[in-house]
């Protein structure tokens, strides 16, 4: 029973870290760039859903839609203001860019927020009974692993059938190529970063609710993780995103039950180093030859 209550404690972290994974691997697959600015507007989205919901007295639910539409404007600004201007500028300095847009998020956080850590209520509290009383499943858990399942459903059919969801798979593939087509290139990959933090910003309420302490660092250990779920399952592949999440969040959850607290997270990336090393492309991603 008590291995069984850890699995489930490990697929409701691994599907916060698959939300989050999902709007790492969108940003990659089709822009080709790694925001590590992500896990900070997950922050954000968590402290915009603690303001308007303690300080505002607002709905949970509309708390939630004012962090995503917060969190969404924000991405756009980013893309257009950090990293449209680096779109032909190498790897390394995008990075750079990355990292300083994270510092600047952080440190903007501590001025409004002050560093000292607030404490978030839970957008459902409760649990419900299994097996006569032996197993007790949190509201939160079942809630977070039914919007990871919808959000996964939702975004592959949105990539697949819907004309703006072609038009990224086009940019992913040929940005060049797909200008010539009549695609709006930058257009394709703003959307591309809304949708990411909105992702970012349901992530934050899911994850405050998981650990209810907020701070101006809370989305960056989960922001790693996320991004190791990403690689781990296939950077660029949606269920790859997935699949990566629920299984860091699993080992990371048996981890610290059987072997040691301290040690989880080192055994969360010696895994991803193993795998990596037989599968290089992840779990589910697929190897592209570099045309030269």
């Amino acid at each position: 029973m008590e291995f069984l209550n850890n699995l489930i404690i490990g697929v409701s972290l691994g599907s916060i870290y698959a939300i989050i994974a999902l709007g790492y691997t969108m940003v990659y697959g089709i822009a080709k760039m790694l925001n590590f600015a992500h896990g900070d507007v997950i922050m954000v989205g968590g402290y915009i859903s603690f303001c308007t919901t303690f300080y505002l007295d607002m709905p949970v639910w509309l708390s939630v839609l004012a962090a995503v539409a917060v969190c969404t404007v924000l991405g756009v600004v980013i893309e257009g203001l950090a990293y449209r201007p680096l779109r032909q500028a190498t790897s390394l300095a995008v990075l750079i860019t990355a990292i300083g847009v994270s510092y600047f998020l952080q440190n903007t956080a501590m001025l409004i927020w002050s560093p000292t850590p607030k404490f978030y209520t839970a957008v459902v509290s409760g649990s419900l009974s299994l097996l006569g009383g032996q197993l007790q499943v949190s509201y939160v858990s079942i809630l977070t692993v039914a919007v990871c399942l919808l959000i996964m459903v939702v975004l592959t059919l949105f990539i697949s059938k819907s004309k703006l969801g072609k038009a990224m798979r086009a940019c992913s593939e040929d940005k060049g190529a797909a200008q010539l087509m009549g695609i709006n290139v930058n257009r394709t990959i703003s959307i591309t970063f809304a949708i990411g933090s909105a992702l970012a910003a349901i992530a934050g309420v899911l994850l405050c609710s998981y650990t209810p302490q907020l701070s101006p660092t809370t989305g960056t250990q989960p922001g790693i993780k996320a991004f190791t779920a990403a690689v781990f399952g296939g950077i660029g592949s949606i269920p790859g995103a997935f699949l990566g999440g629920l299984l860091l969040g699993i080992i990371e959850s048996l981890a610290k039950a059987y072997l040691s607290t301290n040690l989880a997270s080192a055994i969360v990336f010696a895994v991803l180093i193993l795998v990596l090393l037989f599968r290089p492309s992840g779990l589910l991603g697929k190897y592209v030859p570099e045309k030269v």
